[in-house]
């Protein structure tokens, strides 16, 4: 029997587009380039992970493109602008609550992004807990993060539904 309902929450209970996002502040041929030294370098898990300083996670962005640091630089410290509030999450939450589930969240997420638009975010204070990877220093899918949810709470893996949007 489902006990527990355990969200991800980028692109599940947030709206996350950089591809839109960079696209709007730059253009397409730059967007295209950014992302791939941001999200396609394997550099922002480094991020969510959150075992390196701001600083030297932005060096790693810059090395690979060097020739666009001023634009990932404008578009790191305006990410908020690419966290989208949704408006069902809190309703959602609230009925699976009424109907005797317990709903947690587990997501990659660095502190910054959390940071950076506090609104977006405002269904958390309505789950029973969860899990940020940037305060555990690891990400899904690693095994580690799920049992540390766990036995955080004392759930049991058989009685969770885990939602996200990537399939592994």
């Amino acid at each position: 029997m489902i006990r527990n309902i355990v969200f991800d929450i980028g692109n599940v209970l947030i709206g996350f587009e950089p591809m839109d996002y960079l696209t709007s502040l730059f253009g397409e041929k730059k967007a295209v380039r950014i992302a791939e030294a941001v999200f396609g370098s394997g550099y922002w898990q480094e991020l969510d992970i959150a075992r390196l300083r701001v600083g030297e996670i932005l060096d790693l962005f810059y090395s690979a493109a060097p020739d666009l640091q001023k634009e990932i630089k404008e578009a790191f410290y305006r990410i908020g602008d690419c966290v989208t509030r949704l408006e069902w999450p809190v309703p959602l939450i609230d009925s699976l609550k009424e109907k005797g589930y317990h709903v947690y969240f587990l997501s990659n997420m660095s502190e910054h992004v959390k940071a950076s638009n506090t609104a977006a975010f405002d269904f958390v204070s309505h789950m029973d807990g969860g899990i940020w990877s940037c305060d555990v220093h690891t990400i899904k899918p690693d095994t580690d993060i799920y049992k540390l949810l766990f036995d955080k709470y004392g759930l049991i893996p058989e009685e969770s539904l885990f939602i996200d949007d990537h399939k592994e």
